[in-house]
């Protein structure tokens, strides 16, 4: 049976490096690396970002976290958004470069402010968890609810996980239950457990076994432990859902 709907604030960070973007046609396929060599040598951001990533995923050359972090800061110190999210995210696992929380927040403010997602959901979980900074609900909501607005399945979860446990904001089920869908609807899994759980015991949202059962079905098909758990006792009780209703689970 289930315990409560709500469940823990993410703290895994799913926030990773961003993937490379290109500065043209010829150079956006990694086929000429000299070409980007040559271009963030001669000070190009976009180029400098690029090359921190093929060092980072190890593509056209051997895997430099050294280099990587190299790169990224040229970029960054440009004002480049996307590489001071990425210098973030080295800086917070110590890949590359000696392991400084504090000056991770530092880049994934500058990242933030100009509106990357990525490092506006890192830093709600940052000012959540007070790693880094002190911690602080109200900025981590701001944060985490600029990711959300700008469609960050992550960031959505855990603005629902706020409302729902009234983490720097009043409790409001019918919040959580709003975000949480959005969230789902992108296929986040721990989402669509929330979900199940909010349908199963009427939370935020009129009680509705049979919806429970198809947000269960839909996160267990992704592999979602607890969901599977629950699906069992929904399938128990009669409260299979419809075919029609399963999302496809890709790889």
């Amino acid at each position: 049976m289930i315990g409560k709907a709500g469940i823990a604030f993410l703290v895994s960070f799913v926030c990773v490096v961003s993937t490379p973007v290109g500065i043209g046609r010829a150079l956006a396929a990694e086929r000429d690396w000299a070409a980007i060599q040559r271009a963030a040598e001669q000070g190009h951001a976009d180029a400098q970002f690029h090359l921190g990533n093929m060092y980072y995923f190890g593509r056209g050359m051997p895997k430099d976290d050294v280099k990587a972090v190299q790169w990224y800061q040229k970029a960054a110190e440009q004002g480049h958004a996307r590489a001071q999210n990425n210098l973030g995210v080295m800086y917070d696992n110590g890949y590359g470069v000696r392991q400084d929380v504090a000056r991770a927040v530092q880049w994934w403010e500058k990242s933030a402010e100009q509106g990357n997602v990525n490092a506006q959901c890192q830093l709600g979980h940052m000012y959540h968890s007070g790693r880094g900074v002190p911690k602080d609900e109200a900025k981590a909501v701001r944060w985490t609810q600029k990711a959300a607005e700008q469609g960050h399945a992550e960031a959505q979860f855990n603005l629902g996980a706020m409302y729902d446990n009234g983490y720097g904001v009043e409790k409001d089920y019918a919040k959580a239950v709003q975000w949480w869908e959005k969230a789902a609807e992108q296929e986040y899994d721990e989402a669509q457990f929330n979900l199940g759980n909010m349908h199963y015991l009427g939370r935020g949202i009129p009680k509705d076994d049979a919806k429970a059962a198809q947000w269960y079905q839909k996160a267990a098909e992704q592999g979602h432990a607890e969901a599977q758990k629950q699906l069992k006792e929904c399938n128990a009780r009669g409260l299979t859902p419809p075919s029609s209703s399963l999302v496809p689970h890709t790889q």
